[in-house]
């Protein structure tokens, strides 16, 4: 396996390499045999990609000498949930799993999260490989270690830290991705460049919504890097990684309340990023100039802004206080100071945040 242009993750819970290239999915027979992983593979695949990825992946490591199952989850976020893990165990025990195999996830953050979450629980934890389809997962989902299930009262709220062996994104795959996964995806690259590299955001405005036009697999990478880089000095979410979160909070409690499935998590997150953005206005962290850019790249990618009417502002509140970063009764929001740049603020008023999911809704 060449990793001369791989990115590093480096943690206390593991170190791996992760490849943005395209055409990279055919290294995986070989990485496997260097990483020294020996044992059964365990395929958790998004049914979107069974016929595209996974059946051809299937009879490329069988013919490669390795013992494959595969097992496609449904597509979706209601995938994401005990009911499906609880079936994954019963199969992988059925199969007489054992501690040296390793599981693989194929497809989005969906797929990734829940294979990462059985990986991580599983005879009390075993190998793990993420092979992320979307962009969004490529960006963010399938690096750093998260890994979980959704619970009716929030998102994300059941999970553990479980550090990936090696993150192979193959960009190759995001031809097959339909037009609003693809657009959902955009949200997490610019929420990157908007918390950490001010270049990243500006090369986007520079594409005008077609950065796919160009070299693709750069700008993935570069996007990638920002997590990379803050996944390595804070693996756990105790400081800087925090600031992965910026449009999360209320983007995390829109999706929610809208229900799962209803928006896809790229569109709940682009509205949570201008909400946030108006709210950092309002505490004079930024100026009119900052939301409306923001605004407009979010929009020239095809993203929402506005939240749907019929999404009360208490079900929302009540649901923010249910986020994981929550402290001592407190919401810590990630706000913007500008584009680069973003800093944790526990200290913002109710009545802040109720003026801007107020208005949120008639804002277009």
């Amino acid at each position: 396996m060449s990793i001369d242009s791989a990115l590093h993750i480096r943690t206390p819970g593991g170190s791996y390499p992760v490849l943005v290239e395209p055409g990279v999915l055919v290294q995986l027979p070989a990485a496997l045999q260097e990483l020294g992983l020996q044992g059964k593979l365990w395929l958790i695949c998004d049914a979107a990609v069974e016929q595209l990825y996974a059946q051809p992946l299937v009879e490329q490591l069988a013919i490669a000498g390795r013992k494959v199952e595969l097992f496609a989850i449904p597509s979706g976020e209601s995938s994401k949930d005990l009911s499906v893990a609880m079936q994954i165990y019963s199969w992988m025990i059925a199969g007489a799993v054992e501690r040296r195999d390793t599981v693989i996830a194929l497809g989005g953050g969906v797929a990734g999260d829940l294979a990462g979450f059985v990986a991580a629980t599983i005879l009390r934890g075993i190998a793990f490989i993420q092979l992320p389809t979307t962009l969004l997962a490529m960006v963010d989902s399938a690096i750093g270690g998260k890994t979980g299930v959704n619970h009716a009262l929030g998102k994300n709220l059941i999970g553990a830290f479980h550090q990936p062996r090696l993150v192979l994104s193959d960009t190759d795959t995001l031809a097959s991705l339909p037009p609003r996964e693809l657009r959902s995806g955009w949200a997490e690259v610019i929420k990157h460049g908007v918390i950490r590299d001010a270049g990243l955001f500006e090369a986007l405005e520079s594409a005008g919504g077609h950065a796919f036009a160009g070299n693709f697999a750069a700008i993935i990478r570069r996007a990638a890097k920002v997590k990379v880089d803050i996944v390595n000095v804070d693996e756990r979410e105790t400081g800087e990684r925090m600031l992965l979160n910026y449009g999360h909070t209320l983007g995390h409690a829109i999706e929610a309340a809208a229900g799962y499935g209803e928006l896809l998590h790229g569109e709940a997150i682009a509205i949570g990023m201008h909400l946030e953005a108006c709210m950092a206005e309002q505490l004079g962290m930024v100026d009119s100039a900052f939301v409306a850019r923001q605004k407009a790249l979010l929009q020239a990618y095809g993203l929402p802004t506005v939240r749907s009417a019929s999404i009360s502002t208490e079900h929302i509140l009540t649901l923010t206080l249910r986020d994981k970063k929550v402290a001592s009764g407190k919401v810590r929001w990630v706000l913007p100071t500008g584009v680069g740049s973003a800093v944790v603020r526990n200290d913002v008023a109710e009545a802040i945040v109720r003026e801007v999911l107020g208005m949120a809704h008639n804002l277009s």
